[in-house]
């Protein structure tokens, strides 16, 4: 006997879109008798599958605007401090960033909590956009947090947010696991210990990893919380550190290359500011794919490019060590040994995720200060590593990186005024491959080589950067924009009397509260 799954999208809705029931659908997905039940079939689970994920991101929206009022920041009375602000910057900010910094300052000024995603190629300056907005919060008085996922880029934001704001009397702290204490007020003038219990944050901005969510961390008054690449945070982590302050204005940073339409389903409970041009003068970075051929003679040419131009490279393995079952890969560990051999007159580091957080430090400030000509890592220097004077990237097996990916570790070269290089290697011989890498010599445009990346290959490689391997469709594809559109709109219509259909409201609920959702 066959069990009737219970249908739980609206009868409307299905004629309208000439749907197949679900118990249709999962008989003939399965079991089909020619290839048109197949489609059909597929056609009703790709729509339903889709469709339910734009109306669970409608309901965290709503949720999240029914959470009570916020803390409304005064943005007028303040214009001629964030001007002298703007007016010390050693650059003029793009159009992008001033057109962020508008619709941001907009969120702030409302008693709803801004919710917003500031999206933004690498070196765009998404950095910048929210210094500005958590000088805002302190001039209106309050508290501001900055989470960033590894120890490597809360650093970073760290060295980059005190040189911003520390000339205007902003007090700046960093919280990491290795660096637990450094900005917590526990004594009194006479150097007695008051709490031991928690410690009361006195600083104006705390920039950290997760380590700032701990919950001996207590702020006086946070008002703007700032998470940055938060695809890579939990809900749970995200709830946490809202939770410290009182319905706190909320902005979200990415650099992963999203399209827009995807943006829109994955963050549509988001309002949405895209920073997609760079900076001014900004030279773009040389791309090659070289072949095989030419490895001992671009080696040849990155040691003359160090020495001539007194700059650094990067050399970009995808594995630390040697896996038996990708033996062709190159590994870090055994390719850092190989280099030393190949570049026996310069100075190489290692970096990779698994050295402690003290060695990476040490690793990278004696890139930093020029100590090491050459650092070859994993794609642990994909985001949060900013060396001006490194200006060759070279990156081995790129066939086994998405184009967003390849576009990330691209960004961490080309930050100063010299001309730089991305060198790309693969021993691959696939047509398909050799021209899907041959792109990147010609586009430059993370979201552009997102859509591309989604067209050749799906979204599980976008998607897997962005969910740590979790690929959010089963059925439906992400590069099928038209679908997409529809979905939305429909969501849309039914949204509002969302009541009337308590399978489908369930469905809902069930899925928001299992965080299968991108939030």
């Amino acid at each position: 006997k066959k069990e009737k799954i219970k249908e739980y999208l609206p009868e409307s809705l299905m004629e309208e879109n000439q749907l197949v029931n679900l118990n249709d659908a999962l008989q003939k997905i399965h079991f089909p008798q020619n290839l048109e039940e197949a489609q059909k079939a597929k056609q009703r689970l790709a729509f339903e599958e889709l469709f339910i994920l734009q109306l669970s991101t409608l309901a965290r929206k709503k949720e999240w605007e029914n959470k009570g009022k916020g803390q409304p920041f005064s943005i007028a009375k303040f214009n001629n401090s964030v001007q002298i602000f703007l007016d010390k910057l050693p650059f003029e900010l793009t159009n992008a960033q001033k057109k962020a910094v508008k619709e941001i300052s907009a969120d702030l000024e409302t008693e709803k909590p801004m919710n917003r995603l500031l999206e933004g190629e690498v070196g765009s300056g998404k950095t910048v956009v929210a210094a500005i907005t958590m000088y805002l919060s302190f001039l209106n008085g309050y508290q501001s947090v900055l989470m960033a996922p590894t120890e490597i880029l809360a650093q970073q934001h760290y060295e980059t947010i005190t040189q911003l704001l520390k000339p205007f009397g902003v007090k700046i702290g960093l919280q990491t696991s290795s660096n637990k204490y450094q900005v917590l007020s526990t004594k009194n003038k006479k150097g007695k210990i008051l709490n031991t219990k928690y410690q009361i944050l006195d600083t104006d901005i705390l920039i950290g990893t997760h380590a700032v969510i701990s919950e001996k961390v207590k702020f006086k008054n946070l008002a703007l919380v700032v998470i940055d690449e938060q695809q890579r945070f939990g809900v749970e982590q995200r709830a946490i550190i809202r939770s410290k302050g009182k319905n706190p204005h909320l902005l979200t940073m990415t650099a992963t290359p999203i399209p827009r339409t995807v943006a829109l389903t994955m963050y549509g409970d988001l309002e949405l500011s895209l920073l997609d041009e760079m900076p001014i003068g900004r030279k773009k970075v040389k791309t090659w794919l070289v072949p095989p051929v030419k490895r001992d003679r671009a080696y040849k040419w990155i040691a003359e490019e160090i020495n001539k131009n007194k700059s650094q490279a990067f050399i970009i393995c995808p594995f630390i060590e040697e896996s038996e079952s990708m033996v062709t890969v190159k590994a870090a560990a055994k390719e850092f040994e190989n280099l030393k051999r190949i570049f026996p007159k310069l100075r190489l580091g290692l970096l990779h995720g698994k050295m402690k957080s003290k060695e990476k430090e040490e690793i990278l400030n004696s890139f930093k200060n020029k100590k090491i000509d050459i650092l070859v890592a994993t794609p642990v220097v994909e985001v949060g590593i900013d060396i001006p004077n490194a200006t060759i990237i070279m990156i081995e097996a790129s066939e086994r990186f998405g184009l967003a990916q390849l576009h990330q570790l691209r960004g961490r070269v080309g930050r100063g005024d010299k001309q730089s290089y991305c060198l790309l290697f693969t021993d691959s011989k696939n047509d398909s491959t050799l021209k899907r890498l041959k792109s990147m010599e010609i586009i430059y445009i993370g979201e552009e080589l997102a859509e591309l990346d989604l067209k050749l290959r799906g979204a599980g490689d976008l998607y897997g950067i962005m969910q740590h391997g979790r690929n959010m469709l089963k059925v439906a594809d992400f590069s099928d924009f038209e679908l997409i559109e529809r979905t939305k709109r429909e969501a849309g219509k039914i949204f509002n009397e969302i009541s009337k259909y308590p399978i489908l409201l369930e469905k809902i609920k069930e899925i928001n509260n299992k965080n299968i959702s991108p939030d």
